[in-house]
């Protein structure tokens, strides 16, 4: 199994492009099951969650090739002919985000059976808005031994949902049944992030009518047939913040490119009310922190555009060296604090209760060997070890590959010394 050794110390100078956004590709990719032309996706990032997605989409009956063009990699799919509504337990399983089949299969096909999702273990993150959101729009619902099996033998027709909590999933989901539907369907309450944003504007060059794009009320006016398109993939936001952060915990000058500033913009001032400097650019934005100790700062996550809660565990490495003491809240996931234990192997002074962590800023951490828990929490660990003294060594980086892409490298090129090391761990090696 591999594992990321990272020697602490050193400053990051330079540049790192930013892949596209995973959280908007798995959607943009469950898209393709509504139409019987071509979807190509470009700026598609290469990672083990999309790898996953395209393997169950090729079940059902998808074409999924794989290139390169002007635009980075690029994916087509081709769903001309849904062979298979079955999404089976060994592939949904293995990420979350594969549940999104469901909806674009019944509004496609009439039919469908899949297996309850699997994923990060950072809360019980239920799908019961999904499938209520469904059954609003005329679906059939049954729950049996794991597997949803959902019918709309007389098609999906609109209807107005008002979601009870903001909930990015099932607006997405909702909005890919919604397209297909007869009459008009109206979203409250809608989230409002990005990777949403992307996937309304792709339906739209694909023939769907959306109305209320990047607002907390999404109107779709049904159509009877949708066409391919090609369609670029947005940057990652995420991405963006994790190696912003890890500049300013490191110190030195990092530009990160193909990137938006307004995509991380909650982040980015708490980076500057710490003591580093993020200025935007042309095409994304460059941190820079000329080594002197930051301040601690507390953070509370929140729904877009606030504080993003995928960006929270690295923070919260960022502020475990930080001059002071910082309360760091979650509010989205009950479960989000599993990388506290490894952070405190590292020499991390943190204590929890509840959805709340104090982090009480420590003079130097030390390099240990650490288990990645999740997919957030193990770059955290990542960061951590960039100033830690000594070597780092993440175990289950598995985790960490679900999600960043050439990670090692791009640190790397920027003056860290990180290296994966292949196969078991060595005698005395977590």
């Amino acid at each position: 199994m591999d594992r990321i050794a990272i020697e602490g110390g050193a400053r990051l100078e330079g540049e790192i492009q930013i892949s596209g956004a995973k959280n908007s590709a798995l959607k943009l990719m469950a898209a393709s099951l509504l139409t019987d032309e071509c979807l190509r996706l470009t700026n598609m990032p290469r990672l083990a969650d999309t790898r996953f997605l395209g393997r169950l989409l090729q079940r059902l009956g998808v074409s999924v090739i794989e290139g390169d063009g002007e635009d980075g990699a690029q994916t087509e799919f081709c769903a001309k002919d849904i062979s298979s509504a079955f999404a089976p337990y060994d592939l949904v399983r293995q990420m979350r985000a594969s549940f999104n089949v469901l909806g674009p299969l019944i509004a496609r096909t009439g039919h469908a059976k899949v297996s309850l999702p699997g994923g990060c273990t950072i809360g019980a993150r239920p799908v019961d808005l999904h499938l209520r959101s469904l059954e609003a729009l005329g679906a059939r619902i049954d729950l049996h031994e794991g597997y949803v099996y959902a019918t709309a033998p007389r098609g999906l027709k609109g209807a107005e949902i008002e979601f009870p909590m903001v909930s990015v999933g099932a607006t997405e989901h909702a909005l890919l049944a919604a397209v297909l539907a007869e009459g008009q369907t109206v979203l409250r309450n809608s989230a409002k992030e990005p990777e949403i944003g992307d996937l309304a504007l792709c339906l739209s060059a694909m023939g769907a009518k959306i109305e209320g794009i990047d607002t907390d009320t999404l109107t779709i006016t049904g159509v009877s047939k949708l066409n391919g398109a090609t369609w670029s993939v947005i940057p990652d936001r995420i991405e963006t913040g994790t190696y912003a952060v890890a500049a300013a915990m490191a110190g030195g000058e990092v530009r990160l490119t193909k990137t938006r500033a307004d995509f991380v913009q909650a982040l980015l001032d708490k980076l500057e009310e710490a003591g580093a400097t993020a200025t935007a650019t042309n095409d994304g934005v460059e941190i820079k922190r000329n080594g002197a100790r930051l301040n601690a700062v507390d953070v509370t996550t929140e729904v877009f555009p606030g504080f993003a809660t995928d960006l929270q565990a690295q923070f919260m490495a960022l502020m475990t060296t930080a001059k002071g003491e910082s309360v760091i809240r979650e509010t989205i996931f009950e479960n989000r604090f599993m990388h506290v234990p490894e952070l405190m192997r590292l020499g991390a002074d943190i204590s929890v209760q509840g959805g709340e962590a104090r982090v009480k800023g420590v003079e130097k951490l030390y390099g240990a060997q650490v288990m990645a828990t999740d997919l957030r929490a193990s770059v955290s660990l990542v960061i951590a070890g960039l100033v830690a003294e000594g070597e780092t060594v993440v175990n289950r980086v598995y985790h960490l590959d679900r999600g960043f892409e050439r990670l090692e490298e791009k640190l790397g090129a920027c003056g860290a010394k990180v290296r994966r090391i292949s196969g078991p761990p060595e005698d005395g090696e977590g």
